[in-house]
């Protein structure tokens, strides 16, 4: 590649100076570089596409999420791409994509813009000097954010793309600012090559006790999976994606992607002064004249973002990596306002909500959303980064269940007392003291019982905590309301997981029916 001037691995502060000299971007009073990504303020699912290459296309999950592209189409648009990079200023960005050396994979990031460069830079992890002088990449990724393709040249649905070729390793970006298409590209390579060396890849966050106990936190966006793993107490392996083998567990990146949305410092204090410090990287966060940061602002998008190097939380390991987890938990954000805020999970339980992967979305967080609660449902917690067929994960999933002896929990993060509009959200301080009892064994030690319509097992109580908090059946004034909205919720589950119809054990499948 030769473009017109090449930046080759520069520093944080030099491509910051970069990005600001070439007005990408902005300062911050605290010094984290601010930015707009213009129309696309998340990622562009339906301009996914893998290629259908010789040899690997009967192992891709064709459909909606793995859309088809064909070899000709790519080889067409990656020429297109590589001669508009030619005539560009570019930035490259040699990382690592896994803290384990034995499983990770050598990227390089060709972009236009330094911000993009910074960006990669903080979300992967970083070679150090010797390592860069022999640094061949297993992938590349031709990033052309301002490049809009025509579509009907390349088989496209929009002039926005993601083109991923497993066979010839390289990634396509183009028309899109949005930074997260970047790291997702490569989450979804991870996705594709560790399976087959009996890894499983997660789309979670983890920490570690004092004692080396490694707790996994799965969710998807809105969960709390970022800030609830920032645990002062627990050292942050990493927040977002993780590869479990026989040894234990790998952060895959080398850095944080929150979302800041009324991110506060005293709710979440680690989050917030990573936020606010030179190396950072905001995305679509408001920004007055003089440099002061609105973080309740949400005029741009409600998907406001901080990308910032793992190390800038205080307590994070260092070497990405921890033992066999002792605890999963899987967080959920339910608007309807039906799962209790804990409850203990058999292993055939586990599974069943790890292919549900749900939560809700609420009115003000989407467009289109009307007033009322909308179940998503992501398989594994990550549907849209796996290229696989979902019983690939899952056969790994329920195997390093059982043969590590893991205790897992499903957590609700969302409303109690009604659904959003009638009840409250959750009190983070009281999540917080109720996965402590649960990563501290103190949950061990209290009586159970089973709610009617999960089949879920709920503490009867726990020390310091309301009364009516655990149950969410006690928290709601009308009683009939509540079965009735846990029916709903319950049959929206159902219906969901008929299209694991024939590939799932009994028990699994047994394990939704309440009691």
């Amino acid at each position: 590649m030769t473009g017109a001037e090449i930046h080759r691995n520069l520093s944080a502060v030099a491509l910051v100076t970069q990005a600001i000299e070439r007005r990408e971007a902005v300062l911050s009073a605290d010094g984290a570089l601010v930015v707009e990504t213009g129309i696309h303020t998340g990622r562009s699912v339906q301009d996914k596409f893998v290629v259908e290459d010789n040899g690997i296309a009967d192992e891709i999950d064709w459909g909606k999420i793995n859309q088809r592209l064909s070899r000709d189409n790519f080889a067409r648009l990656t020429g297109h791409v590589q001669d508009y990079l030619q005539t560009q200023v570019l930035f490259v960005q040699d990382l690592y994509a896994g803290a384990d050396p034995a499983h990770r994979i050598r990227v390089r990031v060709i972009t236009t813009k330094a911000w993009h460069a910074l960006f990669a830079r903080n979300m992967f992890i970083r070679p150090d000097s010797k390592a860069l002088e022999s640094f061949v990449p297993d992938y590349v990724i031709f990033h052309a954010p301002d490049l809009t393709p025509d579509p009907s040249s390349y088989g496209l649905r929009s002039s926005t793309v993601i083109a991923l070729s497993f066979a010839q390793r390289q990634i396509i970006i183009a028309g899109t600012q949005y930074a997260g298409e970047i790291k997702k590209a490569i989450f979804t390579v991870m996705n594709w090559a560790l399976p087959e060396k009996g890894i499983l890849p997660m789309h979670c966050s983890a920490n570690i006790g004092i004692y080396g106990d490694v707790a996994l936190f799965f969710g998807l966006s809105g969960t709390g999976k970022t800030t609830l793993s920032s645990d002062i107490d627990r050292p942050l392996i990493g927040d977002d994606e993780h590869g479990w083998s026989r040894d234990g567990v790998f952060n895959m990146e080398g850095g944080c992607y929150a979302k800041v949305i009324h991110l506060h410092q005293e709710a979440e204090p680690q989050i917030w002064a990573a936020s606010h410090r030179f190396g950072a990287v905001l995305e679509n966060v408001a920004i007055d004249s003089r440099g002061a940061l609105d973080l309740d602002d949400n005029s741009k998008t409600e998907n406001t973002r901080s990308c910032y190097p793992v190390h800038y939380i205080a307590n994070s390991k260092s070497d990405g990596r921890g033992g066999r987890p002792r605890n999963v938990i899987m967080l959920t954000a339910d608007a309807f306002g039906v799962l209790p805020p804990i409850s203990k999970l058999t292993h055939a339980q586990a599974m069943y909500h790890f292919l549900s992967g749900y939560t809700a979305r609420i009115a003000g967080t989407e467009k289109g959303l009307g007033k009322e609660p909308v179940a998503t449902f992501s398989t594994c917690f990550g549907a849209p980064f796996l290229p696989r067929a979902p019983a690939v994960y899952g056969r790994l999933f329920r195997q390093y269940l059982s043969e590590q002896d893991v205790t897992c929990w499903l957590v609700n993060t969302g409303w109690t007392g009604g659904p959003y509009g009638v009840g409250h959200r959750m009190s983070i301080a009281h999540t917080r003291a109720l996965l402590s009892a649960a990563l501290d064994g103190s949950l061990d030690r209290v009586p159970f019982q089973t709610e009617p319509f999960f089949g879920l097992s709920i503490p009867l109580s726990l020390s310091g905590l309301p009364a009516d908090l655990l149950n969410p059946a006690d928290a709601w004034a009308d009683a009939d309301a509540y079965a009735a909205q846990a029916r709903h919720l319950a049959g929206l589950f159902a219906e969901n997981f008929r299209k694991f119809d024939g590939e799932v054990d009994d028990d699994i499948r047994a394990a939704a029916v309440g009691v």
